[in-house]
């Protein structure tokens, strides 16, 4: 029995093949009336057509505009599928064009981080930056600063899809809608060098001509094939990439976002209890000890740890759980002693966070002399160090020595001082743990000597 579409309906069909039709045409670089000549249909029947007005095209039509588009034999006969589906009632998969697909639900609030989620939101939002890889030392917090931006896009109208690459830590609630899950998966395949290669007239389809944020987390940038970025850029004007992983894609127009540790300033300083590592560190102490009451003598405990672990999210969540062992007191003791033991979540089990194991391979991955320069800078002691240090301790000139703090600093295992009229960094107590331990060392990573 055929069924006639209703009104409604015949609208969603006839959006559907204008955004094939529109999708396949930016593919190859053609203007309206390009392909009106190689058709020869009219511009303004081919401008009706992408807009979804003409309702009930002619089947010669559609054969002509798919010769112009040279179509092979699997686009043309979507395209014609898309026709059929108008005439007979929508007969087909479900067509996502009026739904929005929202990015996973996060596990834990965002704190400390809004300043880095605005600019990162708004620089997508804009169109500023169309490709934005979020860098930075394991654990600090790049997954949910992704969610985040992916959150407050959504909210303004984005649709969000959102893949996690195998063997990613994946903070959050995945999407329930594997329609969605399952174009993002195809999204990720392409990018890759897999996958089919004619997914640009597909998500065309499937999102129209809205703004569109892919978000590929914890993904090896050494695996994405940047040539294909580039066409599925240049056919989907609208799209973002969002990128969260371990290391820089460097490739031309990527926008590279570090994203550093919380600010711990030095407690000797003055105890600042709204310091962003006291913050968090007190919120994870309540979670594991709702009773803490939050006076001078525990805000100062907070401080002093926040500040030894460098307010590095999960190394202050690890050690937040000790406390359902120990006082905070002792807590601090140990951080203040040696903090390699916190390292391990008490309620994560061997299977958890593995933040030692993730710092590790960081730090087995960068080239030797970048090693040995960590190794030296661990072996002497001091807290902090300038690019004068750099140049001294390796010997070699100013614009290499410069090159090698940056790479680190992108790598997350140093970071820049927050205080002083001189640009310093610090090796993280965090990578100072796990590069004198027994993880380092059987990841090939010098110890230094004590």
């Amino acid at each position: 029995m055929t069924t006639s579409l209703s009104p409604e309906g015949t609208v969603t069909a006839t959006a559907a093949l204008g955004t094939l039709i529109r999708g396949h045409r930016l593919r190859i670089g053609l203007t309206q009336q390009e392909l009106a000549d190689l058709s020869t249909i009219s511009v303004r029947a081919i401008r009706d057509l992408e807009k979804g007005k003409a309702q009930r095209p002619r089947a010669d039509t559609i054969r002509l505009i798919a010769d112009g588009l040279r179509l092979g034999p699997r686009a043309r006969t979507a395209l014609e599928d898309a026709v059929r589906r108008g005439h007979r009632g929508g007969v087909g998969p479900r067509p996502f064009t009026a739904e929005r697909p929202a990015p996973p639900v996060p596990l834990h609030p965002l704190i400390e981080r809004d300043a880095e989620a605005t600019v990162l939101t708004e620089e997508l939002r804009s169109g500023a930056e169309r490709l934005i890889t979020v860098v930075g030392l394991s654990g600090v917090g790049k997954t949910r600063l992704a969610l985040e931006a992916a959150a407050r896009l959504h909210d303004a109208g984005f649709p969000v899809l959102w893949h996690t690459a195998p063997g990613a830590v994946a903070d959050c609630l995945p999407p329930c809608d594997d329609r969605f899950a399952a174009l993002a998966a195809d999204c990720a395949a392409y990018l890759h060098g897999d996958g089919r290669s004619d997914l640009a007239p597909e998500l065309s389809g499937a999102l129209g001509d809205r703004a569109v944020l892919l978000v590929l987390d914890g993904v090896d940038t050494a695996l994405l094939d940047f040539h294909r970025l580039t066409r599925l850029l240049r056919e989907l004007p609208a799209l973002r990439l969002l990128v969260t992983a371990d290391d820089p894609w460097n490739v031309p127009g990527e926008r590279l976002f570090l994203l550093s540790p919380l600010e711990a300033p030095d407690p000797s300083d003055g105890i600042r209890p709204d310091a962003p590592a006291a913050r968090f560190l007190l919120s994870r102490l309540r979670h594991v000890r709702p009773d803490i009451v939050p006076d001078d003598r525990v805000l100062a405990d907070i401080a002093w740890v926040g500040h030894r672990l460098d307010g590095h999210p999960l190394a202050l969540s690890a050690a937040a759980s000790w406390l359902t062992v120990c006082d905070l007191a002792t807590l601090r003791d140990i951080v203040e002693s040696d903090p390699a033991p916190l390292l391990d979540h008490l309620a994560d089990g061997p299977s958890g966070s593995r933040l030692r194991e993730r710092v590790a391979r960081t730090l087995s991955a960068l080239p030797e002399a970048h090693r040995q320069l960590i190794g030296t800078l661990c072996a002497a002691g001091e807290d902090e160090f300038v690019l004068e240090d750099v140049v001294r301790l390796t010997g070699m000139p100013l614009p290499h020595c410069g090159r090698t703090v940056r790479d680190l600093l992108v790598s997350g295992v140093i970071r820049a001082g927050t205080g002083g009229d001189r640009s310093a960094f610090r090796v993280l107590r965090v990578v100072r743990a796990v590069a004198a331990g027994s993880t380092a060392t059987s990841t090939g990573v010098r110890t230094p000597a004590r």
